[in-house]
This record gives C-alpha cells, sequence and structure tokens, in this order.
C-alpha cells in the first residue's frame, strides 16, 4: 500500500513539474486581470522613472555646474527671489502625474471588479482557515482543500473562475501573482476576485496577509487544467471515496478518535468542518496547505505529530500507537 502510495504522489508531482513556477512574480501574468495589473505597474514604473531620471539629471547638473571653485570670488552671487513660472510649473506638474495616475488605475480597479460574469463561469467559495485553504465548488457538489483545479480559459470560449471569498477566523489574503493581484478574505465579510488563466500548468502562491504563527506555510496550488482534464477532475470528485476492506481497521480508528470531529470523508460517519476534507485526500500532492509533498512518508509523520511541518498549527497530535498511524495512513491512501 506504502509503495502504491508513493507511485501515485511521485505521478502526480511529475505530470506538472515542467509548468510550475517556484518563485510567484507579478511579471509573469497568465490571466487577464493579472495581465491588466502588470500593464499598469509598467506603466507607473515608466512614469515615476521618467521623474526619477529628470529630477537626479537636475541635481547631477546643479551640484557639478555650481560646485565651489577655490580660484572664483568667495561673494555671494546676486540672489533671485520668486518666480511664477517655476512656481507655476512644480505645481501644475505634479497635480498632472498624480490625475493621470488616478486615473489610469481607477481603469484597471474598475475593469477587474466589474468585469461581467460569463454563463458559463465556474464558481467556487473559498474559506481561509489558520493555516489552510477550503474549496468549495457549490453547482459542482465538491468540496476540497488547498488546491484548487479551474479549467484554462481562452478568448474564444471564456470560461473564468470567479471566487468569493470568506475566513473562518481572522483576516487571511487569497494571492497568486500570476493569476490576480491579493484580494482579503475578512470575517464577517464577503469579497470577490475572478482568474482566467490562458495557460494550462501549476501556479503557486499563499496567504498575504499575516494571520498567525503558521501564516508562511498557509500556501496555494492553483492547477489549471485543459476542459477535459477539468471534467475528469470533477468526474473523480464527485464520486465517494472508495474505501476497500483490507483498511477497514484504519477507517474505524479514524472515525473513533478525534479526527472524525474535525475531517469530513463522504460516505462516512465523518462529518467535522473544522479541518479540511478529505474524501478525495490521494488527489492532491501536498499535505498541510502545501507544507510538505504528500508522500506516506510524510503522511505518517503528520499524523504521528503535525509540529514536524508546521509548529503551531492547530491541529492536534493524536498519540495513536504506531499501529494505528499505519492503518489510518493506509485507510487515507485509498482516498482518491
Amino acid at each position: 500500500m506504502g509503495s502504491a502510495l508513493l507511485l501515485l504522489s511521485a505521478t502526480s508531482q511529475m505530470g506538472w513539474s515542467q509548468t510550475v513556477q517556484q518563485t510567484p512574480s507579478i511579471f509573469a501574468p497568465a490571466s487577464t486581470p493579472a495581465h491588466q495589473i502588470y500593464e499598469l505597474s509598467l506603466f507607473t514604473l515608466g512614469l515615476t522613472g521618467g521623474i526619477f531620471v529628470v529630477v537626479a539629471g537636475l541635481l547631477t547638473y546643479a551640484i557639478i555646474r555650481y560646485r565651489h571653485r577655490g580660484s572664483q570670488d568667495d561673494t555671494e552671487p546676486p540672489q533671485v527671489y520668486g518666480s511664477n513660472q517655476i512656481e507655476l510649473s512644480w505645481t501644475v506638474i505634479p497635480v498632472l502625474i498624480v490625475v493621470v495616475l488616478f486615473l489610469t488605475t481607477t481603469r484597471v480597479i474598475l475593469a477587474v471588479q466589474d468585469a461581467p460574469k460569463p454563463p458559463a463561469a465556474v464558481e467556487v467559495t473559498v474559506t481561509g482557515h489558520q493555516f489552510w485553504w477550503e474549496f468549495q465548488y457549490p453547482k459542482l457538489g465538491i468540496v476540497t482543500a488547498n488546491e484548487l483545479h479551474v479549467p484554462v480559459s481562452d478568448a474564444a470560449s471564456p470560461r473564468p473562475t470567479y471566487l468569493k471569498l470568506l475566513s473562518a477566523d481572522v483576516d487571511h489574503s487569497f494571492w497568486v501573482p500570476e493569476l490576480n493581484g491579493k484580494t482579503d478574505l475578512i470575517p464577517n465579510r464577503v469579497n470577490e476576485t475572478w482568474i482566467d488563466p490562458q495557460k494550462t500548468g501549476l501556479y503557486v502562491g499563499q496567504c498575504a496577509q499575516f494571520c498567525g504563527k503558521e501564516h508562511a506555510k498557509m500556501l496555494l496550488r492553483v492547477y489549471v487544467q485543459s476542459p477535459a482534464d477539468f471534467a475528469s477532475w470533477v468526474k473523480n470528485q464527485q464520486q465517494t471515496a472508495v474505501q476497500q476492506q483490507s483498511v477497514e481497521r484504519g477507517r474505524e480508528v479514524f472515525e473513533t478518535e478525534a479526527c472524525a470531529n474535525c475531517h469530513t470523508i463522504s460516505g462516512t460517519t465523518a462529518q467535522g468542518r473544522f479541518g479540511p476534507d478529505l474524501s478525495h485526500f490521494m488527489s492532491r500532492a501536498t499535505l498541510a496547505a502545501g507544507a510538505a509533498e504528500n508522500t506516506p512518508e510524510n503522511l505518517r509523520a503528520w499524523i504521528k505529530d503535525p509540529d514536524t511541518f508546521k509548529p503551531g498549527c492547530l491541529m492536534p497530535a493524536m498519540k495513536l500507537s504506531d499501529q494505528e498511524i499505519d492503518e489510518v495512513a493506509d485507510y487515507l491512501a485509498t482516498l482518491r
């Protein structure tokens, strides 16, 4: 069972290894809102860079042209007080620059926030927890965690993904730089954002709002799939998890210990809502919101002591025996 789990995890990793970006950057946009933010950043950088060059050039000229020379007369030069032309220039030009930046930024904000939702759009409710992500697809009847799957979108038949952002506890922030700017998740408030990635692959991000001790390990993985691959993933997620008879003991341990109080597994008595839904646990490439790869060894270490990967996380060590840990791990390995 352990070798089968390792093979599945390795296969999952290899399938995306060619497209993953290890260092997220706003300068590699792959979605319409990200492109708009990128173009605005270049415009702002160019404008402010031009201002810097002009100011630095004038300052350098003044320093060199009017530097003190020992052979010159040390008497004070004629003093000129006030210049309407200069004062008008340093008032009007900055105002015009601010107005241009304001109008350009407002145009991009409105274009991103008020984009019409097409009928084919995928809807996902994102809930931030300390310290993991919950993804619900209300129209598809799917609940998963930490790894978001969306279809690729193209200009001929756009299929963007609209995200409703909620928080279960404190402030969080959803940020995948290649797909869109950061958007906060605030308790008792609903925020929204959207993405329409135009290239398949794996895009990484993380929570961008300090939310507690393990904020840095509240990672995000967005899998952008072809329409056929996304439909296959949806079909698999909609199926009830299949448990083999050989791991019945692991299921029994899971349901009788506190695991069932925090996690949900469809088709079982485990209906907890505090932790991630584990119904299709083995469809995910990572553990602990991206803190570790989903391998048999890491899974056992995570069950035995979650602080191994995320010190201060809210999942407790269950104090299971080594045999019980193996049984639970073997049981979870069947949840595809």
